[in-house]
């Protein structure tokens, strides 16, 4: 197994390798953007405990910073209808498996953002090479792609490393299929931390807990502290309506910290079909990772659903214009990992008033 996984690494270094720099990054793209918004509107609460209160709740604007460098082939149904890069730009197409011309292309992008209050460092980096030696045969020795990602998406809260490699089968210029495998490492998903200290009924013991991660709590005069020694709840309520609910997410988020990276090793099927005239276009792609090899990890998910699972993605861009005037698009991309669940998409109608 060992042996094997390595051959699988020695791959895309391989192919990388192969690969002259200097043409590869020209015409390639480096842009750095910062834009910002007006958050959520500032919310009164009030009390009248002691007389009547009024508390505003002010979220700070929005922000993102974006850094990235990119070189992607633009589809037929891309427009660049921007000058620059503002760091705004979102395509579907950029999670295809192939990509629209053969060879090297590569995406690198850091987002530092502000959402609603909420601080997010995301992170998408690719490199994908599709071979395609023209033979004219559907069966061709050199049709293979070779990918290599990393994504971290604080918002949809996922996070893991793929490469993998794949033998493509072109049945004709518009469809292929492609098959082969892909290795991935992510934090042990599926385990969860609190089960531990959940009760024969389900429940959690959340004050022993709070207890055992510092907090001090005097029922009696109902005062709870935290473990530097202040006051954070002067009501029972409090306490396990604000106070509890951030031990366990602070509890639970520090445990899987403290846990090894899992690998996951898979089997990997897949198509992409690329139809484009000016009138209709359809572009759509789809990976099924049916089967994981099971490495027998402390922590393996494997453990955790008791088994084999089925994990995939995919995509789909479509456009129809039935005159100069009228025309509808549909555009949306899918995406379930480990039993995590992220996705976008969009539609609309177009028509031109003359």
């Amino acid at each position: 197994m060992r042996k094997l996984i390595l051959l699988l690494f020695l791959i895309p270094v391989f192919c990388f390798s192969q690969i002259d720099l200097k043409k590869t990054f020209k015409f390639s793209t480096f842009y750095g953007a910062i834009n910002g918004g007006t958050s959520i509107s500032d919310i009164e609460t009030f009390s009248v405990t002691d007389g009547l209160g009024v508390i505003t709740v002010q979220t700070p604007y929005d922000y993102n910073i974006t850094l990235g460098l990119r070189k992607i082939a633009r589809f037929g149904y891309e427009n660049k209808a921007n000058t620059f890069y503002d760091g705004s730009e979102s395509n579907y197409s950029d999670a295809a498996s192939i990509g629209k011309v053969k060879g090297f292309e590569f995406l690198f992008e850091v987002d530092y953002k502000r959402q609603e209050g909420v601080e997010y460092l995301d992170q998408h980096h690719f490199i994908r090479y599709v071979s395609d030696d023209g033979c004219g045969k559907k069966f061709c020795l050199k049709h293979f792609i070779v990918k290599t990602e990393y994504l971290k998406d604080g918002f949809a809260d996922v996070k893991y490393f793929e490469t993998s490699e794949r033998y493509r089968y072109k049945v004709n210029n518009k469809l292929s299929f492609n098959i082969g495998a892909a290795q991935r490492m992510a934090e042990p998903y599926g385990y969860d931390p609190l089960d531990t200290w959940k009760l024969d009924n389900g429940n959690i013991h959340y004050t022993y807990l709070a207890l055992q991660e510092g907090y001090n709590v005097d029922v009696y005069h109902e005062m709870y502290y935290n473990p530097d020694g202040d006051i954070v709840a002067l009501s029972s309520d409090v306490w396990e309506q604000v106070v509890v609910p951030k031990v366990l997410a602070s509890y639970t988020q520090r445990k899987r910290n403290e846990l090894p990276a899992q690998w996951n090793h898979s089997a990997v099927v897949g198509f992409d079909y690329y139809h484009y005239t000016k009138m209709f276009w359809l572009h759509s792609w789809g990976n099924l990772l049916p089967y994981h090899v099971n490495i027998n990890s402390e922590y393996s998910y494997h453990d955790y659903i008791d088994g084999q699972w089925m994990d995939y993605s995919g995509g789909v861009i479509l456009g129809k214009k039935f005159n100069k005037r009228l025309g509808v698009f549909a555009e949306g991309k899918y995406n379930k990992y480990w039993n995590r669940e992220w996705y976008d998409f969009k539609m609309g109608i177009n028509y031109i008033i003359r």
